[in-house]
């Protein structure tokens, strides 16, 4: 039997299981537990009248990619409906998306959830970001007609091995995919070899976005709180990092005493576990949720907030970018780079060797080796303000030159929405 016959009948087997599943999902905070009905497909708004794209993106970093498509789709009169599956896309999509689109939790990948949802909507395309592709999805939005078109795409190398061990499944998926719109021709090469039809380079949409918005009074009582202290920022650690991150704040403030650690764990939930492990070391530590701003007996300063990289990316010079000291393939500079931060990175940065290779090239951005490096190296720009902004003034000027994938993949789509005109769909 093939295994996307029997990838749906397993779904369709689990589906009574769904809501259970959902409710402990939910008190563990992975779910939002005011929204689970969208989990099931059910809507919480109307589908508003006229054309409808619908934008998907996985998670955090994905939805914020699709920011620059969004605006241009509602400047060409659409509304846009943007899906994804986590409590923290969802938040910062609530404060970040344009007035014409809105946003919904992504049903689970289950016949009944699936159908549910795409008989309510009627989309007239659907663009998912990166890889987020679900079987059952993926099979309900072609038997409708509904174009299908991949955008900023990439795929790691071991998740295109793990398809490439399925191949009937692959084909069955990215053979589906009517446009893949690759960041790249390394990405675009995978793509074409699990049998996508139709594959281009368009770029990395990623360098379109935006910087991260921030409150200018918020702003303002942030650094009145920090003062002339020397700051520097650790941002989207995991765990691992953390424990690296306060070593090498204990080594560098023996030489520079006042100097302000703050650390942005990519799961602000773990925020109080990363306080109690600064805490242990024998830091003075803050936990932004708990202690408010940061004082000035606190070394180490723990930013557990949602939507808030905006005040940390204008407030540090230097920013390290986690994920990227132990296996897990780094985290996205481009955000820090357009707001002028000199760039330190670790060796595990298979997802984003492009980005990084070129803000190195341009000399925005350092690879360090390990802890030590990183403290060599932060101590190094934060010992030379002169030299610290200009690493900053490199990086944002290589982002600029960058950009224009969102020009691109909406020139690429205009075919399909040609269509949507014609044929009313």
């Amino acid at each position: 039997m093939p295994l996307l016959t029997l990838y749906r009948l397993a779904t369709i087997a689990a589906t009574p299981l769904a809501g259970a599943v959902l409710h402990w999902r939910a008190s563990e905070g992975k779910e939002d537990p005011a929204r689970l009905d969208e989990r099931l497909g059910i809507a919480s708004r109307e589908r508003p009248e006229g054309r409808l794209v619908w934008l998907h993106g996985a998670s955090l970093g994905e939805t914020v990619s699709l920011l620059p498509l969004i605006d241009r789709f509602i400047q060409r009169g659409a509304e846009v409906l943007v899906t994804s599956g986590t409590v923290s896309s969802a938040r910062l999509l609530q404060a970040r998306l344009p007035a014409g689109s809105f946003h919904q939790y992504m049903p689970l990948d289950a016949p009944k959830f699936v159908d549910r949802f795409l008989d309510y909507w009627r989309p007239d395309i659907a663009i998912f970001a990166e890889s987020e592709l679900w079987p059952n999805m993926v099979a309900a939005v072609r038997s409708r007609g509904v174009a299908l078109v991949l955008a900023n795409a990439r795929i790691s190398r071991k998740s295109a091995e793990r398809w490439s061990s399925a191949p009937g499944l692959a084909r069955g998926v990215f053979g589906s995919i009517d446009l893949c719109l690759a960041q790249d021709s390394e990405n675009a090469a995978r793509f074409l070899a699990l049998g996508a039809p139709c594959v281009r380079i368009a770029g990395n949409l990623k360098f379109d976005v935006p910087p991260p918005p921030v409150d200018p009074a918020r702003l303002a009582e942030f650094n009145g709180a920090i003062g002339n202290r020397p700051v520097w920022a650790a941002v989207s650690t995991h765990a691992g990092e953390e424990e690296i991150v306060l070593d090498v704040h204990a080594e560098l403030v023996k030489q520079t005493p006042s100097l302000l650690t703050v650390i942005v764990p990519r799961r602000r939930e773990r925020g109080a576990e990363i306080a109690t492990l600064a805490e242990a070391k024998g830091l003075a530590v803050g936990l932004r949720t708990r202690d408010g701003e940061p004082r000035r007996e606190m070394g180490v300063y723990v930013a557990d907030t949602i939507g808030e990289l905006g005040l940390v990316f204008r407030s540090a010079g230097v920013v390290f970018m986690g994920k990227s000291l132990i296996p897990g393939g780094g985290q996205n500079p481009i955000e820090p780079a357009k707001l002028g931060c000199a760039i330190l990175y670790g060796p595990h940065i298979d997802n984003f060797n492009e980005v990084y290779g070129e803000l190195a090239a341009a000399k925005a951005a350092a690879r360090v080796a390990d802890g030590a490096a990183l403290t060599r190296a932060a101590q190094y720009l934060l010992s030379d303000p002169s030299r610290m902004r200009r690493m900053g003034r490199a990086g944002a000027e290589a982002v600029e030159k960058l950009g224009g994938a969102s020009r691109g993949i909406m020139t690429a789509v205009e075919p399909f929405l040609a269509q949507i005109a014609v044929t009313g769909r």
